[in-house]
């Protein structure tokens, strides 16, 4: 496998010439990685803070269905953040509390 017709100079010039490339490929890389990182930590600072709470409602979207502490993980895509005298009156008009986050203990609103 030792092949003289080529000089062992020029086979270490080739073997340097694609580490460099693969250094490269690598930076490229790194450099793309920090980019998402940086857009990521942005869009978490721009995000605005969760609500205290929320009110879920129905399929209609006319009547409340549960009341969740904010950022509950059981609250639908049909939440929307209010107020805590809204939670307050929604609870004690008869709305559910969630059964996971327990809004109603939060609250110190109990059955």
């Amino acid at each position: 496998m030792n092949d003289s017709s080529v000089p062992r100079i020029d086979m270490l010039r080739f073997a340097r010439r694609i580490a460099v490339q693969q250094v490269e490929q690598i930076d490229r890389w790194i450099a793309t990685e920090e980019r998402r990182e940086s857009e990521r930590r942005r869009g978490e600072q721009a995000r605005l803070p969760a609500p205290d709470w929320l009110i879920e409602m129905g399929l209609g979207g006319r009547d409340p269905v549960y009341v969740h502490v904010g950022g509950c993980h059981m609250a639908g895509k049909r939440s929307r953040g209010v107020e805590w005298d809204q939670v307050v009156r929604a609870v004690t008009e008869g709305v559910d509390a969630c059964p996971h986050c327990r809004p109603d203990t939060e609250l110190g609103i109990l059955d």
